[in-house]
C-alpha cells in the first residue's frame, strides 16, 4: 500500500494529475515559483523520488525527461483510506466515525459512489470472498510494486535535467 505523499510530492503530483499530460520538471518549477521560492534541483530530486517510488513514469524527449503519472489522484486517495480501515483493530467502528466526520456532500458522493457499484438496493452480488469486509479496491490503487530502472539518455550535460541527473 502507498505511503502519504510528503507536502512537495504532493504539490507536484497535483500539478501532474491536474494537467494530464507529460510534463518536464521545468514546467512544474515554473508553476511552483508563483507559490514559493524552490529551486529547480529540488524539483527535479522531488520528480526523480517519484519515478523511483513507481509514481510517475518518465520518457527522454532531447536532453530532458517528460514525466506522466501512473494511477490518478482517486486511485491514490483510494488507496490511502483503504490502507487506513484495513489497519484498524475495529474496522465497523473506524467506518462508523468516518462517516460521522462527513460533510453532506461527502455522504452524497459515497451515496453515488454504491449506485454505480451497485450496492445501493441489496440486489448486487456480494464481493468476492478474497475481499469480503472492504470496499472495492480503485484500480491501480497503488505504484507498481518494482519500478523498472531506466537508463539515462546519452547526453548526460542536460541544462533540462541539471546537475544532478546523474545522481
Amino acid at each position: 500500500m502507498p505511503r502519504p505523499l510528503g507536502e512537495l510530492e504532493d504539490a507536484v503530483m497535483t500539478r501532474v494529475w491536474q494537467w494530464n499530460r507529460p510534463v518536464t520538471v521545468r514546467e512544474v518549477l515554473e508553476d511552483l515559483q508563483q507559490e514559493r521560492s524552490i529551486a529547480y534541483t529540488t524539483v527535479m530530486t522531488v520528480m526523480d523520488n517519484l519515478h523511483q517510488k513507481g509514481w510517475v513514469r518518465r520518457e527522454a524527449e532531447g536532453r530532458a525527461y517528460r514525466y506522466t503519472a501512473v494511477s490518478t489522484r482517486a486511485a491514490y486517495s483510494a488507496a490511502l483510506m483503504n490502507e487506513a480501515w484495513s489497519t484498524s483493530d475495529n474496522p465497523a467502528a473506524a467506518l462508523v466515525a468516518f462517516f460521522g466526520m462527513m460533510s453532506a456532500e461527502q455522504r452524497d458522493a459515497l451515496r453515488d459512489a454504491f449506485r454505480i457499484v451497485g450496492y445501493d438496493d441489496g440486489t448486487a452480488a456480494e464481493p468476492p470472498a478474497e475481499s469480503a469486509g472492504r470496499p472495492p479496491a480503485a484500480p491501480s490503487a497503488a505504484p507498481p510494486a518494482a519500478p523498472s530502472a531506466e537508463p539515462p539518455p546519452a547526453e548526460e550535460d542536460s541544462a533540462e535535467r541539471g546537475p544532478e541527473a546523474g545522481r
